[in-house]
């Protein structure tokens, strides 16, 4: 073992430990699938490195299908004396008809119950035309036409809009409206949103934004790259504080230098909400401060209790960011939505530019607008999108937005929250079972876990259950992604490093989402097992005796 550990440090020393987390799980995938002949057949490897969930929405997906096989017997209506397998666009009229006739022709199955409920829902609880959404399903699902408009769909963005109201803002007072950007996920919406702020001098080289920390790894690298070249203060939520940001953390937004606040919420990796009392006192801030641009990317918020996003208590200032790949489990998909309130602080910014800069867009935006210096900010996003010259082709493509449609209509109509019941079960059971195994209590009682991944912070639980002289000593012995490698090596187990995402202390990021609740036992026995194994080194080494199965009640 010692040899082992030698060989992972000089893994580190080699370069490894300046990877992104994203790039150190391949070599982890390799370390631990090295060797495998030697290895049991039954020991297969478990990579709870992924945020990709093994669960998925089976009924929007059925809809989705049944929609298609409809929206093939509008098309077939047209040209059907060309036996060459020539379709037409569908036809407006009638087509509410000709779909209730196809629901009661194919009543029983699977999809066409709900997607009969989606039709009557967006008609009786939207105020709606059902027969204009069926034709903007159909067109959308043949994929027929190009996105018009371009930044999303007519009636798709109403519905995605009500989608998001219901799960990000909830029952929290809301005044005014917002728009809705239908993009390729959040990675896009995120590449979208730094290129944007950037073309239109609302962020510049040598500017001053804040990361809430920690974060998705991207937004820690992306301000660095040449493109932008920004200076970065870091507001640090803190295991000790339950990974909330304390007030005198929240305070460094009321620097003037501090352009914008990026954060993730609930937090990746720790997967703890914001809570309450914070949300107000940004709100505060915002207050004193209404140039602040905020950006809050809740992609797991749909997995918290009583979800609330600070676009709901800062709607002016905040751009909001959804994905719908994680709930939906609908990664490969590529579904996400960028928000901003129609009166912003971005557009308000636009307004206030000095006149060369108001003129370098002007000649930028000008092809596509006879007014281009009232262009809203969210309408250069799409423009950017496309490198503005080719804006006329910008828009998610329509059988994504269809499926989005279909996962928001699917998720307002299930008034109970079962399926939302279900996957919040699904993955605290499986946080259950990794810390029964450990032997470290489960943490239950926070309301503001949201438990989609879990940090497991080496120093800080180490400390608990024994001691800072112990980690003090761990710390000297080994560096954090060697634990990791011999975790892979030995139990083939695969976890991300925490330090990658901005935690303070050396640890592990598990994915409650991507594997079974027994490979969770099996991970939680492969952590128990290597940290028993360093307890008995410590004691060895020093004379203590301190019980390697102590658990911190």
């Amino acid at each position: 073992m010692a040899t082992k550990s030698k060989g992972n440090g000089a893994k580190e020393k080699s370069g490894l430990e300046a990877l992104s987390p994203f790039e150190l799980k391949d070599e982890l995938i390799k370390a631990a699938g090295g060797g495998a002949s030697a290895r049991p057949a039954n020991l297969a490897m478990l990579n709870a490195g992924r945020g990709n969930p093994n669960f998925l929405a089976t009924i929007p997906r059925h809809g989705f299908w049944q929609l298609g096989l409809f929206a093939m017997r509008e098309s077939e209506r047209s040209f059907a004396y060309m036996p060459e397998g020539v379709g037409g666009f569908p036809q407006r009229d009638g087509i509410v008809e000709r779909f209730d006739l196809f629901v009661r022709e194919n009543k029983g199955q699977p999809g066409i119950r709900f997607l009969a409920g989606a039709v009557s829902y967006v008609r009786d609880q939207l105020g709606l035309s059902a027969g204009d959404f069926l034709y903007e399903m159909c067109e959308g699902i043949l994929a027929c036409n190009y996105p018009v408009p371009d930044r999303m769909l007519k009636l798709s963005e109403i519905i995605v809009g009500q989608y998001l109201r219901r799960e990000m803002i909830g029952k929290h007072p809301f005044v005014g409206e917002f728009d809705v950007f239908a993009v390729e996920g959040g990675t896009a919406a995120m590449t979208y949103i730094f290129n944007t702020l950037r073309e239109n001098f609302l962020i510049k080289a040598g500017d001053t934004i804040a990361l809430g920390m920690p974060i998705f790894t991207p937004y820690i690298e992306i301000p660095e790259l040449n493109d932008y070249r920004l200076n970065v203060v870091h507001l640090n939520a803190t295991v000790e504080n339950n990974w909330q940001y304390s007030k005198k953390e929240l305070d460094k937004l009321r620097d003037p230098k501090v352009k914008a606040f990026f954060l993730v919420n609930p937090s990746n990796p720790p997967s703890v909400k914001i809570d309450d009392a914070s949300l107000e006192y940004v709100a505060e801030i915002v207050k004193e401060r209404p140039d602040l641009i905020i950006l809050t990317d809740d992609v797991y918020g749909t997995f918290a209790d009583n979800f609330v996003s600070l676009f709901a208590l800062a709607p002016k200032n905040t751009i909001l960011v959804y994905s719908y790949s994680k709930y939906f489990g609908a990664t490969g998909w590529r579904l996400g939505a960028i928000a901003t309130h129609r009166d912003n602080v971005l557009d308000r910014a636009l307004a206030k530019l000095p006149k060369d800069e108001k003129k370098e867009l002007h000649k930028r935006y000008e092809s596509i607008t006879t007014e281009p210096d009232k262009l809203k900010f969210i309408d250069r996003l799409v423009a950017d999108s496309r490198t503005v010259a080719l804006n006329h082709t910008a828009g998610l493509s329509t059988p994504q937005q269809v499926q989005m449609v279909l996962f928001s209509l699917f998720s307002l109509m299930d008034t109970p929250d079962a399926y939302k019941s279900a996957l919040k079960r699904l993955i605290r059971h499986r946080k259950r079972a990794l810390f029964e195994e450990m032997g470290v209590p489960y943490g239950e009682g926070d309301p503001n876990q949201v438990d989609y991944y879990t940090i497991l912070d080496m120093e800080y639980m180490g400390e608990k259950r024994f001691g800072r002289e112990f980690v003090d000593w761990l710390l000297k012995q080994v560096k954090p992604n060697e634990l990791l490698f011999r975790l892979a090596e030995e139990a083939r187990v695969v976890l991300l490093p925490g330090k990658g995402f901005g935690t303070p202390h050396p640890s592990g990021r598990v994915s409650l989402a991507n594997l079974n609740e027994s490979d969770y036992r099996k991970i939680g026995r492969a952590v128990r097992k290597l940290t028993e194994e360093y307890v008995q080194r410590y004691n060895e080494a020093t004379g203590k005796n301190l019980d390697p199965a102590a658990v911190n009640k």
